[in-house]
């Protein structure tokens, strides 16, 4: 039903799962959860598959919050739960028992901690809120809040691998404007001449490794090669799909 990261398990103070698509009680194409409340999904399996979720955490259904997320470099600090979900795609808190859920199903989710002074984050990173800066923001929003950047842990979680990630020619002309050096993230596609296979997770990594913080770990895993666990956007499009399920990452201060 859900991964644990050793580098925030070990940390009694925090809790933390990303969650798979198994446990839930969706069906068809959201079997089984789906944790998307934007999803064509019956919204009350998605309420119930969440209720799963904080279960697993611990926690009140009432305390799981996630946001509208629109690729954004937006970072808010939340203190309760939202009334209605704001447009952003990082969230950091210093609440005890209050859990950040980042849905994804290919972009990158990321969550940090800053154990010693309670403070934890949750990030939406696909390539545009990577290229534009959301990881840097989810930071400064945890300084705000206390967290001090060489204390902090960050995992990235299940995200569509290089080998399923092929972009065309505009794609790669972006990130090389921003920087040159990017093109380390790029190689040539096998498949289709001028396009080329973009590797997320290594340039979320680097950019996390460069934002001066403790640790950086990255679970390895490619949504889109496995069916099984993950919901993929990019799978659901080949296989031309009428819509796909969302997975759930979520992190929290230890009540």
């Amino acid at each position: 039903m859900f991964i644990e990261a050793p580098e925030l398990s070990s940390h009694s103070e925090i809790r933390h799962a990303f969650f798979t698509r198994k446990g839930g009680v969706s069906e068809g194409l959201y079997a089984s959860l789906n944790g998307g409340l934007g999803s064509g999904d019956d919204p009350a399996r998605v309420r119930e598959n969440r209720r799963r979720m904080t279960a697993q955490l611990a926690l009140p259904p009432e305390n799981l919050v996630s946001l509208y997320q629109i690729h954004s470099a937006e970072a808010l600090v939340v203190e309760a739960p939202f009334a209605e979900r704001p447009r952003a795609d990082a969230m950091a808190t210093r609440v005890p028992g209050l859990a950040l859920g980042i849905l994804t199903a290919d972009c990158g989710p990321i969550l940090f901690a800053d154990p010693v002074n309670r403070v934890v984050g949750a990030a939406h990173a696909g390539w545009k809120g990577a290229l534009t800066g959301v990881i840097e923001a989810t930071l400064s929003a945890m300084e705000g809040l206390g967290a001090e950047r060489t204390g902090i842990v960050a995992v990235l979680g299940p995200t569509i691998g290089p080998q399923a990630y092929e972009v065309g020619p505009e794609f790669r002309e972006r990130f090389e404007a921003a920087d040159p050096e990017n093109t380390r993230y790029f190689a040539a596609s096998p498949e289709r001449e001028s396009h080329s296979l973009f590797d997320l997770p290594a340039y979320i990594v680097a950019r996390l490794g460069r934002a001066g913080i403790g640790e950086v770990a990255n679970l390895g895993l490619c949504t889109y090669a496995d069916p099984d666990r993950f919901f993929s956007y990019r799978r659901t499009t080949h296989r031309s799909e009428a819509d796909y399920g969302r997975l759930v990452s979520a992190i929290a201060v230890t009540p």
